[in-house]
């Protein structure tokens, strides 16, 4: 839906679940786009990623019909939009989701993960793309989903 160029690779199933490989590329600046309705409980857990690619599409991304996540390891509702903004993300908070206009350079800040593994990850590849050092506190809640996720993304920016 924002344009990027993914491909599913190495797909496989996993305590009876499907997962695969995710190739990501860029070809091109990021859109917009409105995430909300019978596709939320599929991406429930990756909202907090979809929210640091809404930061750098061109426009007005909506988050909605999510209020799900207000329950899960943190509000990651409010955690994100937290964050982010401390980032210099334009991020409104909505009741059951965000909206988060793009185009604003992100600077380095303290953010906290809260302990939650995907905010944690999220706010990692957030820190990549922004000026200045950022520190994340309770980064190694990323361990939980990805022992190796330290490891990978210092491999990939090499």
């Amino acid at each position: 839906m924002m344009g990027a160029d993914i491909h599913q690779e190495n797909q496989r199933e996993v305590a009876g679940e499907p997962v695969a490989d995710l190739r990501v590329r860029c070809v091109g600046a990021l859109k917009a786009c409105t995430i909300a309705g019978d596709i939320i409980p599929r991406l429930i857990d990756e909202i907090p990623i979809l929210a640091v690619a809404a930061v750098f599409a061109e426009g007005t991304t909506v988050i909605k019909d999510a209020e799900e996540l207000r329950v899960k390891e943190s509000d990651r509702i409010t955690v994100m939009a937290q964050q982010l903004t401390k980032m210099g993300a334009k991020v409104t908070e909505l009741p059951d989701g965000m909206e988060i206009t793009g185009g604003t350079p992100l600077t380095g800040a303290d953010v906290d993960s809260f302990t939650d593994h995907r905010i944690a990850m999220s706010l990692a590849i957030a820190s990549l793309n922004a000026t200045g050092k950022t520190t994340i506190h309770r980064a190694e809640a990323a361990s939980i989903s990805y022992p190796n996720f330290v490891t990978t993304l210092q491999q990939i920016c090499q």
